[in-house]
């Protein structure tokens, strides 16, 4: 390559374009435009129902929970409607075995993993049983708790990816974030770190549009999120992160690459935040138009893999009508078990501050109890 071709820096640019195609099976009308990639997702029709109910729980938990915390009665919440396909289609991807390390916004993907729904909202409390991964028959499910911190949970996922490479397990570390996240240092690191030492990881950037109320082009002047992967020597793609098929086989691939020794996979999803960031008094509508916001909704997960199941003749409204309304029962019964469960005192949160409390705490302790505190 001459000098010129390497101090050519528009067109270096314009070339980084051409290495992220994105994949795509289902257009936004459901219609599949690549029969090849369809065969490669190799789901029967009793999976490709069972993601679409996946998807259905993560929406009326978006949606019940919204209520919730508009009635005061929930704490924390980000609400995950339009990211149905890149949390839900990601996770059916991988086993029970797999490690996953969630952002905040990603509780749908632990309850895909058996965690019910009565612990995730005591989580989003700030109650101590809301951070214990057990199924509701106190089976361990493999999963980290939503990380706070933004970006720390690559710096987690990597440590055990390498663990479990040591260990010589049949699994993987997987792990979200946003597309803010991606320009936290830890995120890069985490990857770093797996590309190094050839960890099992797979790592998702969702660029769902915005970091709180910053939109993605003011974040990073990188064309694709999936490129800060390359830096650290991970094979990394773009895909349409509503498409449940798309996100479904590029999840399995990456799985498969990973757990046969190659190291880790980024893989960025496009997708879009249709609610506000958080119930915590964010307004969208303060950063972006409405116009925007119904655009993306016309274009959401649900609709076009809706679509593709009644093409099918696998689904119909009916079958929704009766699931929806099992779920409703389901979340409501959650939610009365998670308000019966004893609300914590100050002396609990004393009592679990550290393992061997020293003698000051302990007085406290003593105190507060008591006290009856």
């Amino acid at each position: 390559m001459t000098a010129k071709d390497s101090l050519d820096f528009k067109k270096q640019l314009k070339e980084q374009d051409k290495q992220f195609p994105m994949l795509q099976i289902l257009d936004e009308t459901g219609k599949v435009v690549d029969a090849d990639g369809e065969k490669q997702v190799g789901l029967s029709n009793d999976e490709l129902v069972q993601l679409f109910k996946n998807m259905l729980l993560s929406r009326q938990i978006d949606i019940r929970c919204t209520k919730l915390a508009k009635q005061g009665r929930m704490g924390f919440f980000a609400p995950t409607a339009g990211q149905e396909a890149s949390q839900m289609a990601s996770a059916f991807a991988f086993t029970e075995d797999d490690w996953l390390f969630p952002g905040y916004r990603d509780l749908p993907q632990i309850y895909s993993k058996g965690w019910p729904i009565w612990k995730g909202l005591l989580w989003s409390r700030g109650h101590q049983l809301g951070n214990i991964y057990t199924t509701e028959d106190d089976k361990p499910v493999n999963s980290w708790f939503p990380q706070i911190i933004i970006g720390a949970q690559f710096v987690e996922a990597a440590g055990v990816a390498l663990g479990l490479k040591k260990r010589q397990k049949d699994a993987v570390a997987f792990v979200y974030t946003g597309d803010g996240g991606s320009s936290q240092g830890d995120t890069y690191e985490g990857i770093n770190f797996a590309g190094a030492y050839k960890a099992p990881m797979v790592a998702f950037i969702q660029n769902n549009g915005f970091a709180i109320s910053t939109p993605r082009d003011l974040q990073t002047a990188a064309q694709h999120l999936a490129a800060k992967g390359w830096a650290a020597g991970a094979p990394s793609i773009v895909v349409d992160g509503n498409d449940a098929l798309a996100m479904y086989l590029a999840s399995k691939t990456a799985r498969a690459w990973a757990v046969a020794g190659n190291g880790p996979v980024v893989i960025e999803t496009i997708t879009n935040r249709l609610e506000p960031h958080s119930t915590a008094g964010d307004d969208p509508l303060r950063y972006r138009t409405k116009e925007s916001i119904d655009e993306w909704w016309q274009k959401e997960p649900l609709i076009r893999f809706r679509k593709y199941l009644t093409d099918k003749k696998i689904w119909d409204e009916a079958q929704e009508e009766a699931y929806i309304a099992e779920l409703d029962a389901r979340i409501d019964a959650d939610i009365e078990k998670a308000n019966g469960v004893e609300k914590q005192k100050i002396s609990s949160f004393l009592k679990n501050t550290l393992e061997v409390p020293g003698q000051a705490m302990s007085e406290q302790i003593k105190a507060f109890e008591e006290a009856g505190k």
